[in-house]
């Protein structure tokens, strides 16, 4: 029987425009673009050139420090862009695609035969294995680690995020090869909420399962690890996100690359707002075509709003996003007596409007606007009560922000994600960017160690 976890802290906050069940197929786009920036800590490499065919399955790039690590083109087609920023940093790398496509083909391969050496050698030529990502760091891992366990996390719990249950059905043999393969490498963890203990997710095998009941964050992968198996100086843990492990699946059961997955459109500015079956790097635009039409005063989100990123209909279906959001940017609001009118549509952690009256289970539309400029930092406490794990957030954050390596170690740096700060930026009356801040502490930690 799983071990239940049950959380106390954390903070769910309901907003309006969540995904309905219905689920809608997007017709094939001319043109795809694998983005580095999904893989965060990779430092690409380009490996083809502009008019080179490829199929899929193909490297478009490279980690350049770790060759071996290669990232798999979504479709099969022609190269037709190395798009570049500043400084030449490569934003994209575009594919039109064949009317029909073609794979790669890898081989089929029963995971439960293999060591684990041969997994992670199979991962590393279907061009999978920088999907996978480790603590410490919280960044795209590297064939040399050697993890002490893998942990997956199969619910979503923030803002508008979608259901992993909708993305399940129809893959869990798929999902459950994932898992055989990731337990070949390391002792894996899979963490399900309360609500899928009775579903086919509690039943899989060769992994641990645990059930984590409690409110948002408790999905994070970071707060399990803390529950779980917490990372101390010298050790490493890989952390996969669901939807790599039905990747994963597909590249032993059918030996190919095949990046179809299932994305919420969410948030109270898209139009009818439901799951949509696209493929890894097809255009925004083709995704969104009669939900979103790029209005102005709204912002576009890849990702959830608490830790996604924010994005246009330029844009591509990101590699790890789960969803695409569209929440109202709040530019052009003008409201008499700013923040001291009493409210009765909108959200408040700390009860300063007189909305929570109505309960719980209200959905508010809430903008994008902080409300309010950068000011000293307060220690009053209101990180703790939205931050279910064994570290004291306020202190970790100010050793972050004075540059102090030894005491973000004795302050559990290494177990932690700029996510699990998301909801601590959320109720922070201090206005910080507390993702930011991590984000820059952990790369300065990283760097320092090398």
């Amino acid at each position: 029987m799983a071990q239940v976890i049950k959380l106390r802290k954390g903070l769910n906050i309901n907003l309006e425009g969540k995904a309905s069940n219905q689920r809608v197929a997007v017709k094939p786009s001319g043109e795809y673009a694998l983005v580095p920036e999904d893989f965060i800590g990779v430092m690409p490499k380009v490996v083809v050139k502009e008019g080179e065919q490829v199929k899929a399955g193909d490297a478009l790039f490279v980690n350049k420090k770790f060759p071996e690590v290669a990232f798999a083109s979504p479709v099969s087609g022609t190269v037709t862009a190395v798009v570049r920023g500043e400084r030449r940093k490569l934003l994209c790398v575009k594919v039109k695609a064949d009317e029909k496509q073609s794979y790669r083909d890898f081989g089929v391969k029963d995971p439960a035969q293999l060591d684990g050496e041969a997994v992670v050698k199979r991962l590393l030529e279907g061009g999978l294995f920088g999907y996978i990502y480790q603590l410490p760091y919280a960044v795209s891992t590297t064939p040399d680690t050697k993890p002490k366990a893998i942990f997956v996390s199969a619910f979503r719990d923030m803002p508008l995020s979608a259901d992993f249950d909708m993305e399940l059905q129809g893959n869990e043999k798929a999902f459950q090869t994932g898992l055989t393969a990731l337990s070949r490498v390391a002792k894996t963890y899979l963490g399900i909420s309360k609500e899928q203990s009775s579903g086919a997710l509690a039943s899989m095998k060769n992994v641990e399962v645990n059930v984590f009941d409690g409110p948002c964050p408790a999905a994070n992968v970071g707060v399990q690890v803390n529950h779980l198996d917490p990372v101390n100086k010298g050790e490493v843990v890989w952390t996969v996100n669901p939807t790599v492990v039905i990747f994963i699946g597909r590249l032993f059961d059918e030996g190919k690359v095949d990046l179809r997955r299932t994305i919420a459109l969410a948030g109270s500015e898209m139009a009818n707002p439901c799951y949509a079956d696209v493929v890894v790097g097809q255009p925004l635009c083709d995704v969104l075509a009669g939900h979103f039409d790029g209005r102005e005063h709204t912002r576009l989100i890849s990702g959830n709003p608490l830790t996604g990123r924010k994005c246009s209909l330029d844009g591509y279906v990101g590699a790890l996003a789960s969803e695409v959001t569209a929440i109202p940017e709040g530019d052009d609001n003008d409201e008499m007596l700013g923040w001291i009118m009493p409210r009765f549509k909108q959200f408040s952690a700390n009860r300063s409007y007189f909305s929570w009256l109505f309960g719980k289970k209200r959905e508010y539309t809430l903008d994008a606007r902080v409300k309010g400029g950068e000011r000293h930092m307060i220690m009053s406490g209101e990180y703790d009560s939205v931050f279910p794990m064994d570290i004291y957030p306020e202190y970790l954050i100010k050793a972050i922000i004075t540059g102090n390596i030894d005491k973000q170690e004795q302050l559990g740096i290494y177990e932690v994600a700029p996510e699990d700060f998301a909801l601590a930026e959320f109720v922070d009356s201090s206005k910080l960017e507390l993702q930011r801040i991590v984000r820059e502490g952990l790369d300065l930690l990283r760097k320092e160690n090398a």
